[in-house]
């Protein structure tokens, strides 16, 4: 086999090779007397016919068939006799095989993996979040947990902000109806997130059995963008008032969060407990984003076009998958592959990073590692043992818990190379509730 090799650019890398044809006869015929065993053809018996018959209709197949295969094994050889670290599909150029006659040559043009070098991560600085559980948080957690318990009784009075009432109404758009609930009323919490909040301030002091009308213009922001800086005209009919009733943190509410006991010290010990674990998990996340952020800043690198490529496609498929489970009509969508380039660019870049990082320092998750990670897992669930069954009777299944181990690890080298310092943030904060 003789090869040259020829560097188109940075990246881009093009092999000449020729293929003897010579040796190859022998598998062309050892194949095609495999065939003749079991080929079928009129007026002969299985296995009984001319091997020249057989060569006849199947000689062309069978001699594609072992050139293709020595072209992708001679390719092999010449990258690994190169070291070159091939990425994605080389392009092969060859004549037609049946033009071959004693040597076939062919050009394989492809793309390398770069060389990655990330620059001094000394200099790098990384912000830990440092959060305390106050009894404050406990408490404003408490209140969550109530509210979501809550309960709506009928009253006879007006409608006020936190009640739950029961309407049926019409929607004006330029004089034209544009939407009704017919006869079926709906439920609408006065203040809840989703509306707009003048629409439920116009229905505050409703009560059942009056309708009210009132004009609504919407943010110029708004989403749907159909409604954005529009006028909207409604006319509502109050079918009934609720007022919102909660329970009262005693015994009972501790039961339900499950509180054996009913014991309201321990239900408030859990739920610190609950937020400590959150706090943790954020802080991590915190930190793992910093430091993604400064291996992609701390490296440059020209990224291989068929990765990019791959990760784009990727993007779109996913986008286009989440549309259509949000009912979005595709027909007039169109995604196009320059929206996603520059997000593709930063996670390709990333992965080649990380790929590298956890190989030159050996960062791969040992076992115990992955066993650790399922553990997590395995925690939210009713019955954890049954988790744990579940991942390890297939191996497939902890590639997961396996690659996010090794993203810690991988993580861990890098916070122990920067410069890491504390920040008090305020637990709101933190949890993006502020």
């Amino acid at each position: 086999m003789a090869l040259n090799v020829e560097t188109l650019s940075t990246l881009e890398r093009r092999i000449t090779i020729s293929v003897p044809l010579q040796p190859l006869e022998a598998q062309i015929k050892q194949r095609l007397s495999q065939l003749s065993r079991t080929a079928k053809f009129a007026g002969f018996r299985p296995g009984k016919a001319p091997i020249g018959l057989v060569n006849q209709h199947y000689g062309s197949q069978v001699r594609d068939e072992v050139y293709s295969g020595a072209v992708e094994k001679s390719f092999g050889d010449a990258v690994e006799a190169n070291k070159l670290r091939v990425a994605g599909f080389p392009n092969i150029e060859h004549k037609p095989f049946d033009a071959a006659s004693e040597i076939l040559e062919y050009t394989a043009t492809f793309e390398v993996f770069p060389e990655i070098k990330i620059g001094d991560l000394s200099k790098v600085k990384i912000e830990r979040p440092i959060t305390e559980i106050s009894d404050a948080d406990v408490k404003k957690t408490l209140d969550v947990l109530v509210k979501q318990r809550v309960s709506f009784e009928p009253v006879k009075r007006a409608a006020k902000k936190g009640d739950r009432v029961n309407v049926t109404l019409k929607a004006f758009m330029d004089g034209q109806e544009v939407e009704s609930t017919g006869d079926a009323g709906i439920d609408l919490v006065l203040g809840e997130a989703g509306r707009v909040a003048t629409f439920d301030d116009a229905m505050i002091g409703g009560k059942a059995g009056v309708s009210k009308k009132f004009d609504v213009t919407y943010p110029e922001d708004h989403n749907p963008a159909q409604l954005a800086g529009k006028t909207v005209g409604y006319e509502v009919t109050f079918n009934s008032v609720a007022a919102p009733s909660y329970p009262e943190i005693d015994a009972e509410l501790a039961k339900s969060l499950g509180i054996e006991d009913g014991d309201i010290e321990k239900m408030k010990a859990e739920i610190a407990e609950s937020l400590k674990q959150e706090v943790a998990k954020r802080v991590s996340a915190k930190l793992k984003e910093q430091v993604f952020q400064a291996l992609v800043d701390n490296a440059e690198f020209e990224i291989p076009r068929a990765i990019l490529e791959v990760e784009i496609n990727r993007m779109m498929q996913t986008t286009e998958q989440n549309l259509k489970q949000r009912g979005a009509d595709l027909g007039n969508v169109r995604l196009e592959p320059a929206m996603f380039e520059d997000q593709a660019k930063r996670s390709s870049k990333l992965r080649l990073i990380l790929g590298d990082l956890i190989n030159t320092n050996g960062l791969h998750a040992t076992a115990d590692q992955v066993r650790a990670m399922v553990d997590v897992f395995s925690q939210s669930f009713e019955r954890p043992s049954d988790v744990v069954t579940w991942y390890y009777a297939d191996p497939k299944r902890l590639d997961e818990p396996a690659a996010l181990a090794t993203e810690e690890n991988a993580v861990s080298w890098v916070l122990s190379k920067a410069k890491v310092s504390d920040k008090k943030v305020k637990f709101d904060d933190l949890m993006g509730t502020a």
